[in-house]
């Protein structure tokens, strides 16, 4: 009996041991850059803009990804808004399209809400996306048309005044924001789980309507394959600016 409990805990372990071994995980370090505007025109209607850039390997040395958000947005109330908008990406080179830059359009629809606290905010969105990506083929080429795939994201973003200026110009906050992303259609099969990211930081408000964010945000994803990771340690540098322009007498 004894031996039998040896021999079942050493298979167990074997068996452990091949399946990390058969789990890849790439390491990688990048800087992220974003300017996010959110534009109101009237008490119902308002605008989306966005645009990033993103470095890679040891932060800086090479391009990553390029992207634009740009969509209309319907005001239900003053802490609560929709947007429908258009994202364009262009992925640059990386191992599976080494020589080539692949481009994605990827429309989407969010739910986004505010709830203030006396001494913190909380921001919270659902984004809905429809992804159109290049095909690659197998020896890194442009293919003919393009994959298709649903994806889910959720997002918060708690911000903490450091201090008794709240959230008053010349202010610091500090700043907890996760997002975690699902994927689904036919075309998905092991990885539904898509990424987290999971990002600490300081953010400081140059204006009431304006503030940088900065700090270090902490990415895992899960390749389609389903047993290859990338986990990214990034320097994470948003500007945000919001724009109003309604008239004084009619804003809450």
């Amino acid at each position: 009996m004894m031996l039998k409990k040896k021999l079942l805990l050493l298979l167990n372990i074997v068996l452990c041991v091949a399946a990390m071994a058969q789990k890849t995980i790439l390491t990688d370090e990048q800087t992220w850059l974003a300017v996010l505007n959110q534009t109101r025109y009237s008490d119902k209607w308002g605008s989306w803009t966005d645009v990033h850039f993103r470095l890679k390997n040891d932060f800086i040395k090479e391009p990553s990804q390029f992207l634009i958000r740009v969509g209309p947005t319907y005001y239900i109330n003053n802490d609560v808004r929709f947007t429908v908008a258009y994202n364009f990406i262009n992925h640059f080179p990386d191992e599976t399209h080494p020589n080539i830059s692949i481009a994605e359009h990827r429309p989407f629809q969010q739910l986004q809400w505010y709830t203030r606290f006396p001494k913190s905010r909380l921001m919270q969105w659902v984004r809905l996306e429809e992804r159109f990506r290049q095909n690659v083929k197998s020896n890194g080429s442009l293919g003919e048309g393009y994959n298709f795939n649903w994806r889910i994201r959720y997002n918060y973003v708690l911000s903490l005044p450091l201090g008794k200026k709240g959230f008053s110009p010349g202010s610091i906050q500090a700043v907890i924001n996760n997002e975690i992303m699902f994927n689904f259609g036919k075309n998905i099969v092991f990885n539904y789980f898509d990424q987290n990211r999971l990002f600490a930081g300081l953010a400081y408000q140059f204006t009431p309507e304006s503030n940088l964010q900065f700090g270090y945000m902490n990415v895992f994803t899960q390749q389609a394959s389903g047993n290859k990771y990338k986990l990214f340690h990034c320097i994470r540098a948003f500007y945000f600016h919001n724009l109003d322009f309604r008239k004084t007498t009619k804003k809450s």
